[in-house]
Parts: structure tokens; C-alpha cells; sequence
């Protein structure tokens, strides 16, 4: 769960000193973070427009509460919690609201791919513009699904369907036990086929 460029002794000696008041040792967190803050808020909340609101919000909030940060804990494991909570707030702003097609992944980044394997589609081909279309349509239909899932189930299944994290580092994130993790994932995966199933014509596809 942590950065690839960025070893243990890296990061607790940047947290180290980011504790200390140093902003440029923060900067660093947040360039080496960024993208893994924006991955996880724009699978959360479907909308880039709001994961990158997200973004900033998660480190302001890191930030002011760097002091209180014992490293108990690995910093990305810290840092996922609080981009959780974030994110939910935002997914919790945005359950009844329509889709705008701005907000929507593009089908062939990595947040578009994942929602069309999170629908059972698996790996597409299909080109051209009708294509994308379709291709956005069934991406707004899954992500309104998941927004309205409880956030419990919302945060497990991207957590573990998208994000790939393991039981046990989920169970570190979200501070409960693996078994936990396990039996809400199974409720979530259930209660998200159960509202897609409306839409399987358009899934199938």
C-alpha cells in the first residue's frame, strides 16, 4: 500500500520532518501521494471534478493534524483513512444528483476500466464513438449504483474491487477486524448486483 518510488525510511523520515514544520518535506508527501489520494476519492465518488476537491481537502486536512500522527501506523495507511472519510463526505453530497457527463473516467483510464469490470464487463475492445458513448452510459449507471450503496459497503467494495487493497489492509484502514472486511464486502457485492439488475441489457452490451 505504499508509494512504489518512496521506501518506509523515506516517508517516516519526510513525515519526520513535515512534523517539525517543514513545508517543503510536505510537498514531497503530496507529490509522491497525489495520484494514490486520486484514484481512491474518484472511485469512491465517481466525479473527477470532485475527487480533485477531494485531493486537497484530504492533505489540508493531514496537514493540521500531522502532529498528532504517533507512526503507529504506516503513513499511507494514516493517509487513506482521512482520504476516505473525505470522500465519503463528498459521495454523501452527491447520492441524489444527476451524472454530468465532465464528471465521468475516461472508458480507457484505469477508474473507467475498473467500473466496466466492477459491471461485469471485463476487458473491452470497442472503438468509435457510439461505442464510448455506451461506454459512459453503463460508467454513470455503476457509479450511481455504488453511490447508493451504504457507505460501509461503498468504501469496502472500492476498496478492495478497484483499489486492490488486501483484507488486511483494508482492516487497517477502516479499524475493524478481517472478518469484518470479508462479510461486508460479500453484502456489498450483493446489494450492488441487486441495484444493477434494472440495467443488465445495457451491462450486457
Amino acid at each position: 500500500m505504499h508509494v512504489k518510488d518512496a521506501t518506509i525510511t523515506e516517508v517516516s523520515e519526510l513525515v519526520t520532518r513535515a512534523k517539525k514544520g517543514d513545508r517543503d518535506a510536505f510537498d514531497v508527501l503530496v507529490e509522491r501521494y497525489t495520484p494514490f489520494v486520486f484514484n481512491l476519492t474518484l472511485r469512491i465518488t465517481g466525479s473527477r471534478e470532485e475527487a480533485e476537491d477531494c485531493v486537497q481537502e484530504a492533505f489540508v486536512r493531514t496537514f493540521s493534524s500531522l502532529r498528532k500522527f504517533r507512526e503507529e501506523a504506516a503513513f499511507s495507511t494514516w493517509l487513506y483513512r482521512v482520504a476516505v472519510n473525505v470522500a465519503n463526505d463528498a459521495a454523501r453530497r452527491l447520492k441524489g444528483r444527476p451524472m454530468r457527463a465532465s464528471e465521468l473516467a475516461n472508458p480507457e483510464d484505469d477508474a473507467g476500466a475498473d467500473l466496466e469490470q466492477l459491471a461485469g464487463r471485463g476487458e473491452q475492445t470497442d472503438a468509435g464513438p457510439e461505442a464510448s458513448a455506451i461506454a459512459h452510459e453503463r460508467q454513470r449507471v455503476v457509479v450511481q449504483a455504488v453511490r447508493r450503496l451504504p457507505e460501509h459497503h461503498r468504501t469496502v467494495i472500492v476498496l478492495y474491487d478497484l483499489q486492490g487493497l488486501s483484507y488486511d489492509d483494508i482492516a487497517r484502514v477502516l479499524g475493524v477486524r478481517v472478518g469484518t472486511v470479508k462479510s461486508r464486502l460479500n453484502r456489498a457485492r450483493l446489494a450492488l448486483k441487486e441495484l444493477l439488475l434494472p440495467h443488465l441489457e445495457l451491462l450486457r452490451d
